[in-house]
Formats: C-alpha cells, structure tokens, sequence
C-alpha cells in the first residue's frame, strides 16, 4: 500500500481498488498501519468534501435514538415490548440499555480486545478474515470493499448462537474471559 502522501496524490494515481486489496492483505486492520508508521492517512479513508459538509449539516439536527430499558424486563414484560414496537414503527430502531450483562464482564471482554490488539501482527493474522462461515473473524471493516469511504475502525464478531464455537477459534488471550 502506497503510504505517501495522500493529497500529493493525483487523480489519476488513485486506484481505490488496489488500494483496499493491499490494506485488507495487509491482515492487521487500522491498527497495523499506526503500527508500521503511517503518519498520513491513506486515501481509502478519506471521505470528499462535499460529503463531509452535508454530514455535518445533518449532525446539527438534534435526535436523540430511543433507550428501550431492560432492566425491569421480568417485572413489566409488556411495556418493553410496546416501547420496542413504538421504536420499530417510528424510528426503525432502537438501542437497548441494562442489559443484565455484568459490569465486571464488560471490563474483562474490554481487557480481553486491548490484550489481542497489542499482540503480535502475526498473531492477529490467524483470526483476520472475511469467511462468512467462520465463528470468529477480526477485520477492519464488514463494507470494506461496498463503502464509499472505508471506515477508521477495527471489526470483532464472535457469532455464539452458532451450535459451538471451538476454543481453538478464539484468540488465546480471550479466551477464559468468564462470569
């Protein structure tokens, strides 16, 4: 991946496709690039300008996505399934909030993606992917190849709803991450 300067760059010279292959080849994610030293911001992440400026005259609109919260969910059952279907009909979405997730497994699955990301790139090779059939994939982003702009972002997905996931798919620095 050409990492000089991206707005010495010309038109011409950009090859938007390329440069998403070398990035993605890469295997190691935003976090590689800091990593070797890129200082200027490759090109696939930059977004135009005329874009960035209808962005922010759309952020100026104050909205506020609806909270549904769980936590009474055993208690009042009812009145969370009303404010879901409410958010679903007027905003299409929702967030929900007291998930019953406790607090100190938060920090540990926190812990558990810093203790990965400072691993070895080599390390992190192994896991990155974009194989939809796999149960654990790390990569930088799931449109990467769709977007517009590629995102400054790192992407975990651990899919536990499959039968079992198998402890060799997981990072060993995450795995006895526990209740």
């Amino acid at each position: 991946m050409d990492i000089s300067d991206a707005s010495m760059q010309t038109v011409v010279e950009y090859d938007r496709a390329k440069e998403l292959k070398a990035f993605d080849d890469m295997k190691a994610g935003v976090k590689g690039l800091v990593d070797a030293g890129v200082v200027n911001t490759p090109r696939i992440f930059i977004r135009p300008h005329e874009e960035l400026a209808e962005e922010l005259t759309i952020h100026r609109t104050k909205l506020q996505v609806p909270d549904i919260d769980l936590d009474g969910i055993r208690d009042n059952n009812e009145d969370i399934v009303d404010q879901v279907q409410a958010a679903s009909q007027t905003w299409g979405f929702f967030q929900f909030i007291n998930r019953g997730v406790p607090l100190n497994l938060i920090q540990e699955m926190i812990e558990g993606v810093h203790k990965f990301n400072e691993q070895d790139v080599e390390v992190k090779k192994q896991f990155y992917t974009r194989e939809p059939t796999r149960n654990v994939r790390f990569n930088s982003n799931f449109d990467l190849y769709h977007s517009r702009t590629a995102s400054w972002r790192i992407r975990w997905l651990f899919l536990l709803q499959v039968p079992k996931v198998e402890v060799n798919e997981v990072p060993e620095v995450c795995r006895y991450i526990h209740n």
